[in-house]
C-alpha cells in the first residue's frame, strides 16, 4: 500500500475515532487501531496513535477547568497505573493470541449493558484511595498485556458519580497516564520511528477535527441522552474488542 493511501486511511480512521471520543470521552485507541490494523501491523498502528492520543487526552482533561481538583481526587488511580505498568512489563506476557482482549471486550460490553438497564456501582469516598490504587494498577498491567486501557479504569471512574463533563475530564486524565505508559513501552521496544512522523501528524490533525465536532454534539444533548450514548458506545467498543481478539 503506497504512502498516500496510508495517510488517507489514517486521516479517515482518526477523524472517526476523534468524533467518537469527542461525544463519549473515549474510544480513540480502540476505533483507530481497529481500523488501521486492517492495513498496518499493530505495533505501527499503536506508534501512530501515541501523539494524537496524548494531545487529545490532555485537551480532554483540561477542558472545562478544575483539572487540579480532579488530579487530587484521582491521584491514587494515576499512581497505580504507573505501578501496574512497571509490574506488568516485568511479569506479564503480551497478549499475542487475543484471548485476553476477547475477555476484556466481553467484560466491557457486559458492564455497558448493566449501565443501560440503570444498574450502577458507587464507590464511597473513604474507599477511593486504596481502591483507586488497585484499579489503576490493574489498568496499567492490562495495558501492557493487551494494549487496551479502558478496563477496569473506565467503570471505576464512572462509579465515582461525576457529572457528564467531569466524567469526560476524569477519563482524559486516566487515558493520559495510559498513553504515556504506551509511549514508554513502544520506545523501549524500538517502535517509535521517525518514519511515522507524517502519519502521526495527519492522525493528530484528523483526531482534533473529529474531537471538536464530537464535543459540539455532546454540548447539545441532554444528560440522559449523553448517558445513553456513553453506555451504547462502551457496548460497541466492547463488542469491537472481542471480535478483534477473535479474528
Amino acid at each position: 500500500m503506497d504512502s498516500v493511501a496510508i495517510l488517507a486511511a489514517t486521516a479517515g480512521a482518526f477523524l472517526l475515532a476523534g468524533f467518537v471520543k469527542g461525544v463519549i470521552g473515549l474510544g480513540l485507541p480502540t476505533v483507530s487501531i481497529g481500523l488501521l490494523g486492517l492495513i498496518l501491523t499493530p505495533a505501527h498502528a499503536a506508534a501512530i496513535l501515541v501523539l494524537p492520543s496524548l494531545v487529545t487526552n490532555v485537551w480532554q482533561a483540561v477542558a472545562g477547568g478544575g483539572v487540579f481538583a480532579l488530579v487530587r481526587r484521582l491521584w491514587p488511580m494515576l499512581a497505580g497505573t504507573g505501578i501496574g505498568t512497571f509490574l506488568g512489563a516485568a511479569l506479564l506476557p503480551h497478549d499475542d493470541n487475543g484471548r485476553a482482549t476477547v475477555w476484556l471486550g466481553l467484560a466491557l460490553a457486559f458492564y455497558a449493558v448493566f449501565g443501560l438497564v440503570k444498574g450502577h456501582f458507587a464507590v464511597p469516598r473513604h474507599m477511593e484511595t486504596w481502591l483507586g490504587l488497585v484499579m489503576g494498577a490493574l489498568t496499567g498491567a492490562i495495558t501492557v498485556a493487551t494494549g487496551v486501557f479502558v478496563m477496569p479504569g473506565t467503570p471505576y471512574i464512572q462509579s465515582l458519580k461525576f457529572d457528564r463533563d467531569k466524567l469526560v475530564q476524569a477519563l482524559g486524565l486516566s487515558f493520559t497516564a495510559s498513553t504515556v505508559t504506551l509511549a514508554l513501552a513502544l520506545a523501549y521496544a524500538g517502535q517509535m520511528r521517525t518514519s511515522l512522523a507524517w502519519p502521526s501528524l495527519v492522525a493528530l490533525a484528523a483526531a482534533l477535527i473529529g474531537m471538536g465536532l464530537g464535543q459540539l454534539i455532546r454540548g447539545k444533548v441532554r444528560e440522559e441522552t449523553f448517558r445513553l450514548c456513553f453506555f451504547v458506545g462502551l457496548m460497541l467498543l466492547g463488542v469491537h474488542l472481542a471480535l478483534r481478539g477473535l479474528l
